[in-house]
This record gives structure tokens, sequence and C-alpha cells, in this order.
């Protein structure tokens, strides 16, 4: 621009304006981001052209480390570069001090490099030499040598390339993207390395939109089609899928058949190669043209064979493929010639899947293929969960105990609509407080203590909502209603199924607050029958079992009712009573003896009762004429059991005794 100057129409005036200051994202580096203005003006003074550019400059801090005086550094870095003003000064100092503190795996971490995404190294392109963005133009010369000397400039480039920051110097040299575009069109079919090192490089650019038209230009897509076939194809469809953001670039790549070819690939094994095929053919599926080259091709049925498989984003990118591909009529029997029916409704928490399943079932043809499936039983279970939420949501909020009794009836059903709550325990368990309503609490309680469910971690609800202290007050005769009690009563009988559960509460003092609680209501069935439920969960953990048989009078008290009127609060203490006979030799005798009282009770009752039926009159005297009202049944010998006699069942097979009795007096001693 020499000679220029104002008045004459080519003055260009230039005007840099520095917008912000930040740190580089892997280097010690501060990044300046800046604009130039450059405008020519007319012989007026006017302008005439204007053009403005964003521009970045990069200032390294190679000295920067722990023990760097960071306001000294920052004053070097603004006198040295004339891009930051003085009054930035401060700023500086601060994302210095950033940088110093900023956490790496060491202080030479590696600078981050582009690849596509986890592929392996390419074994081929492998060289001891580190390559210098400053002998580019060595590398150059080495792409017109031999074969061998080709492959060593192309992975040389390729170094730099992988180091976004060298990519804007590579481009300002024009002869090394071309050089490498013309070993690409004429050696690839000469060595697979040197083609594969090639296309690594130019997907470097393709990563970033800017390079698109750059990599364009060299008709690398074109080249692409031919040469991945050979070569390494994950990194070829990496740079296709990259320059098809741009429509014009896909159309010319339809035009060469590439849903051809992405079918074909369809057939490898490699999982990583598969989910890029996949993801280019989901691109590629929403233009008519390309969707039916997908059904001319067949791609459907290959499809089929990803479907299931254990590569979760294979299978989730497959299945959204496939929703893109059902709204088309011919393409929906495919899938059902394939069998994707059976398959799709296999599959668990896939929102696609159930899409796919629903454009199929509106076709009459294929209505009733759905009711040897258990889709219609898990879309049930769908809606289930959504007015589940809705539900939770509406009670929690609202405080609304009848919306409450409705989530407490959910919770009784068996199977899967139980495992739904697992999401909820959470916020059942807030609920429970002194603070809130107790007929909003006595809903929760109900909720939580139907939830028995194997994947629940009580231990967990326990701890982190602190609820032993609540339920441990609540046991207390008169501390609240009777249903509130009732229901702390039956959690505490559901959250004791877990055995360091079942530890938790013993330790705390719940067993003796229990027996106080069965006193005070021994007239009521249910909360007697849900005590000793409690007691049965602790004696079948060895963690809890000496506490209540050795620390509490809680088998005493299961003996007492062993013979109650109630056949469950019977079945209840003879499981108990079993498990506490196992384990306990001193209980066991007292237990038998217990047991023996009773069914010896039993049978002198029934045989007294067999001879008033026969006599017309109670038999009230002995032989010699004295009344039995006074003696005890025991001491009536003409009672006891004798050989032959009938109706009689030893319940412990133990045959008769030497004086005719049940048991001999030995047995009765003890």
């Amino acid at each position: 621009m020499d000679g220029l100057k104002p008045g004459d129409p080519r003055y260009l005036k230039r005007r840099v304006k520095v917008c912000s200051l930040d740190v580089h994202p892997t280097e010690k580096a501060l990044v300046v981001h800046y604009e130039v203005e450059a405008t020519i003006l007319g012989e007026l003074g006017d302008p005439m052209v204007g053009e403005r550019k964003e521009c970045q400059k990069i200032v390294r801090l190679r000295s920067l480390n722990a023990n760097t005086d960071t306001s000294s550094l920052a004053r070097k870095v603004v006198e040295e570069c004339r891009l930051i003003h003085p009054s930035k000064l401060r700023e500086v100092e601060q994302l210095l001090f950033y940088l110093q503190n900023r956490k790496q795996s060491n202080d030479n971490q590696e600078k981050k490099h582009i690849s596509p995404r986890d592929f392996k190294p390419y074994t081929g392109v492998e060289l001891d030499e580190e390559a210098s963005i400053g002998s580019i133009d060595e590398y150059i010369e080495l792409l017109y040598e031999d074969i061998q000397d080709k492959i060593r400039g192309a992975t040389l480039i390729f170094q730099l390339a992988r180091n976004p920051d060298n990519l804007e110097e590579l481009i300002q040299n024009e002869t090394v993207l071309g050089a490498l575009a013309r070993v690409l069109r004429e050696d690839w079919k000469q060595s697979v390395d040197l083609a594969t090192t090639i296309i690594y490089v130019f997907f470097c650019f393709s990563s970033f939109s800017q390079f698109h038209g750059l990599v364009t230009h060299f008709k690398i897509g074109a080249l692409l089609t031919d040469v991945c076939v050979m070569c390494d194809p994950a990194v070829a469809l990496c740079l296709l899928l990259n320059l098809a953001e741009d429509t014009r670039t896909e159309l010319k790549m339809r035009n060469r058949n590439i849903v051809h070819m992405l079918v074909r690939l369809l057939d490898r094994e490699d999982g990583d190669l598969l989910l890029m095929v996949v993801s280019f053919l989901k691109k590629l599926s929403i233009f008519l043209e390309n969707k039916n080259d997908m059904a001319e091709t067949l791609a459907v049925e290959k499809l089929a064979q990803l479907v299931p498989c254990e590569h979760e984003e294979l299978l989730s990118t497959t299945l959204r493929l496939l929703l893109n591909l059902s709204f088309d009529t011919s393409l929906r029997s495919q899938m059902v010639r394939a069998s994707f029916v059976p398959k799709l409704s296999s599959l668990l928490g896939k929102s696609a899947r159930m899409c796919i399943l629903y454009h199929i079932s509106m076709d009459d043809r294929f209505k009733s293929m759905f009711a040897d499936t258990d889709c219609i039983p898990q879309v049930r279970l769908a809606n289930v969960r959504t007015g589940l939420k809705m539900l939770m949501k509406r009670a929690v909020k609202l405080k609304d105990v009848l919306v409450m009794k409705m989530i407490r009836n959910l919770s009784q059903h068996n199977g899967p609509t139980k495992s739904l709550f697992l999401d909820h325990v959470g916020d059942l368990a807030a609920q429970i407080s002194e603070q809130e309503a107790e007929e909003f609490v006595i809903e929760c309680l109900g909720t939580l203590a139907n939830l028995t469910i194997p994947d629940l971690d009580w231990e967990l609800v326990l701890k982190e909502y602190n609820l032993v202290p609540y339920l441990k007050n609540r046991l207390k005769p008169g501390s609240a209603e009777d249903d509130l009690i009732l229901e702390v009563v039956i959690m505490i009988g559901t959250v004791s199924t877990d055995d360091s559960c079942a530890a938790m509460l013993a330790k705390s003092g719940i067993i003796p607050a229990l027996i106080v609680l069965l006193n005070a209501k021994q007239e009521d069935d249910e909360f007697v029958c849900q005590i000793l439920y409690v007691f049965y969960q602790m004696v079948f953990h060895e963690a809890t079992r000496d506490v209540i048989i050795k620390d509490t009078q809680a088998p005493a008290y299961l003996i007492d009712l062993m013979h109650d009127n109630n056949a469950e609060i019977r079945k209840v203490c003879d499981n108990t009573l079993d498990i506490i006979a196992e384990c306990d030799e001193e209980w066991r005798n007292k237990i038998r003896t217990e047991k023996f009282r009773w069914y010896n009770g039993q049978w002198l009752e029934m045989v007294e009762n067999r001879q008033m039926d026969e006599t017309g009159e109670p038999f009230l005297y002995g032989e010699d004429g004295e009344s039995f009202g006074n003696r005890d049944l025991l001491e009536r010998p003409d009672l006891f059991y004798s050989p032959g006699a009938e109706g009689f069942k030893d319940p412990w097979g133990l045959g008769d005794t030497n004086d005719g009795s049940i048991f001999n007096q030995q047995s009765l001693a003890e």
C-alpha cells in the first residue's frame, strides 16, 4: 500500500478493535479475540468499500509455572502484545492466575489432538520423528519422492494437522493440500498406509466447518467413495459425514450411490464402523431419494441384525434410523417381514421403538401380530408410569390426601407396577415428619410399607431422611391416632426385611417400645398381628436374633399368643417360635412344655365331652365317690390314654408309655 494517501480512491483505512481476552482450553496461553476493519475511502474521504474480519492471536506463556509472579508476567504480556490495552492489565493478571492454578495431569500435558472418535491409531503411520511447523516445505518435497518418502511426508503433515492451532498456518501454504490431494488421487492404489494417512489429514480439516469449502475444492469426497473400499472406511465415513452438512455436497454423494455403499458396509462386524454407517444413513434418510434407495437395497433386513445388540449407542441410533424409515408403508412391510414386531416389543426403555410399533400398528394387516407380544402390557405400564408421576407431583405439591390414597392403592399391586415407585421413594419419605398433617402422613407411610421391592435400599432411606427417631416416637401409645401408629408398625415390619435395617432398628430400642405397645393393644388383633410380624423378621435375621431371644420378653408373649383365636396370629407365632426353638435350647424346652400342656388339655377335654355324650351327665365323681370338681384334671387316671384308644393322634409320635398315659412321669415333669 506504499504511495497511497488521503484523497486517492485506493486509500485504505485499517482499524483494529480488541473484543475480549480468554484462556486457551488446553495450553498455557492467552487468546486475544479482535476485529480488523478495513475501509477504502473515496476522494472526498467517504467510505466506498468496507470489510470486517474476526481474528485471534494466541499468546503462549512457556515460562508460566507454579512459582511464577503473575503480576510481573501480566505487565510483560501487556508491554509486548500491542493488541492488549494497558487498561486490561488487571484482567490479564486474573487470567494468568487461573492458568497457574488450572489442574492438569502433568506440566507437559500433550496437546489435545483431533482424532476421529476413538479409532485405533493406524500402525502404518507410526514414526519416531516429531513434526515441526517450520519444516512444512521439507515435508511437501517428500510428497514428490518414492512411496516410502511420501508416507513419511504425509505422516509428518498429519502430526501437525492433529493440532487445531496448526490448521490455520497449514492452509496459508497453498501447496500442501494440493500436493496431498494429488498424491491421494494418483497413488491410493499403491499403498494403503499412504491413502489412510492422507485421509486422516483431510479429516482433521473437515472437523471445522470453515474448512469444508477447502476440502470440497480438492474433490476429496468424490475420491473417497472409491478409496474407502481398500483403506480404513471408518475415518473416511467421518470425513464424508462432516462434509454432508452441506446439502449440495450431500446430493453429490447421493449421485455417486453413497447409500448403496453404506448398506453394503452393514455386513461388517466392527461396532464403531457400524455406528458411523448407521449414523450416516440416519442423516440421509430424511430425504425421499435416499429413503427410496434404502428400500431398494433392502437396508431394513440388514438393520434387523443390529436389533437387539449390546452396543447401546449403536442400538439407539439404529432405532432412530428405523423410525425415520417407518413413515413409509413399503418399509414398514419390510420391518414386519424382518420380525421387528417381537424384536421391538422385547426392548425396554426405548422411546423410539414405541413410535415404530405405533406406525406399524396403523396398518390393519399387522395388528394381529401384537397379540403374541408383551407390547400391550408395556404400553399400559408406560401409561401408569406417566400417570403416577403426575399424581405424585400433585399430591406432594397440594398435600392432597385423596390423591395420596389413589397412589397408595396403586402401590398394593404386585408385579411391574410396584417397581415404578422406586423413583418416588424419596418424595414419599420426605413427607414423613411431625410437621405434616397426620392424614397425609398415614397415606405416605402406607404407600412406603407396600413397597416390598428387593432392589430398594431401605437402610439408605432411613438414614437419608432420619426416619428412625420418628418411627420410635410414634410407637408410644397415645402419641397419635391409632391409624397412624398402626401404619408405623407396618412400616417397621416392611423395612425389617432388610437385615441391616433390622439391626439398626434393634439398636435404637424399638423392640421394647413394641412390647409396650403390644400390652396396650392386646385386644386389637391387627396391632397384635403386625407387631408379631416385626418380631418374626427380627428373629429371622442372625444379626438381631439374640436381641429378641436374650434381651427381651418377646418369646414369652409369643408363647402366650400361640393358641390365640385369630388364625393369622397363630400362624405368625408358630413360625417365629419354630425359629427360636432351633436357636435356643432353654426356650425350646419351654415351647415344647407349653405345646404339650395345650395338646394334652385338648385331649382330656375331648374324652370328657365324649363320656358326657354317652352317659347323658357329666362324670363328676371318682370310684370312691369323691368329687373331681376341686381336683386337677391331670389327676384323673380314667381319662389317661390307654393302648387301643381311638380318636387320638400323638403329635410327637412318642407311642405308648409304661403307665398308659400320653407321656410318662418324666415327660410330665419336663
